[in-house]
């Protein structure tokens, strides 16, 4: 069985954020993601995932001013100091919470500024965020986002990432592998899987079209579950969609995956 963790910026949103928690170890789910902390105290998120015994598994550094259409803050040359004060609030939390991986959203391109100044940025920016959550035992990951969704965002495919990641030269830095965003830009989502898997530290999902739940579009998830297990990724599956109704109304597809785990376990067990 997949290692499901509920994406809480996402799922569950019928309820108060500090009370989603309650709900999603209720699911049955044994993780949580989420974008931002930050607005919330360290121990109030502590004592949630200690009280319904959850493991955080990711949060994303601060990424500017989201309200306003901002996505990352790390390829800006005028915004490197925020970024570093980013790094380190970051850190504080995931100490606080002991989240072993943090996502860094790079950022839309800004008109008028060369691609090679945003490039020596980034790869600054993140040679620094990597050495500096490594002291901490800490992953930093990076996300390709298909073009569609967020236009003129820096990262749009697996390989930008791996290559980014090179030139950056740390063992530090992952990439976080969007099955949605893959499926939209380029599809063959278990190919670039295992081109990549030595980079890949984190996995998402959701359906498409919609980005809603699994089952609800043209991903054949249980396929996809049995081929990343068999080309060997143990981590979690962030579950960062939308539901079409309430979450709870569209958890079907989890309970549909545990009966088909479980059965596979009885053949197993009967060969």
């Amino acid at each position: 069985m997949p290692r499901f963790a509920a994406n809480l910026t996402m799922l569950f949103n019928e309820a108060p954020f500090l009370d989603r928690f309650a709900l999603a170890a209720k699911a049955g789910f044994e993780g949580v993601e989420y974008l931002f902390p930050y607005e919330f105290e360290k121990i109030a998120l502590r004592s949630a995932l200690d009280r319904y015994g959850l493991t955080q598994v990711l949060h994303n550094l601060p990424a500017g001013d989201w309200a306003r259409g901002e996505r990352g803050i790390a390829i800006l040359p005028d915004r490197i100091d925020e970024f570093r004060r980013g790094v380190a609030s970051a850190i504080d939390y995931a100490r606080a919470l002991d989240c072993k991986q943090v996502n860094c959203l790079v950022g839309i391109a800004p008109d008028g500024v060369p691609d090679s100044v945003l490039r020596t940025t980034l790869v600054a920016n993140l040679r620094l965020a990597a050495s500096e959550l490594g002291k901490e035992g800490i992953r930093l990951l990076i996300e390709p986002i298909n073009r569609f969704d967020i236009p003129g965002f820096y990262l749009n495919t697996v390989g930008q990432a791996a290559a980014i990641i090179e030139e950056v030269g740390s063992d530090n830095l992952y990439i976080q592998y969007d099955l949605y965003h893959q499926q939209r830009t380029e599809g063959e989502l278990i190919g670039a899987y295992k081109r990549y898997s030595d980079r890949i530290a984190h996995i998402q999902l959701a359906d498409n079209p919609g980005r809603n739940e699994p089952g609800t579009g043209e991903i054949n998830y249980p396929f996809v579950y049995d081929a990343l297990k068999a080309a060997g990724y143990e981590g979690w599956i962030g579950c960062e969609y939308k539901p079409r109704t309430t979450t709870a109304e569209g958890l079907g597809w989890l309970g549909a995956e545990r009966k088909r785990n479980q059965s596979a376990d009885i053949i197993k067990i009967r060969s």
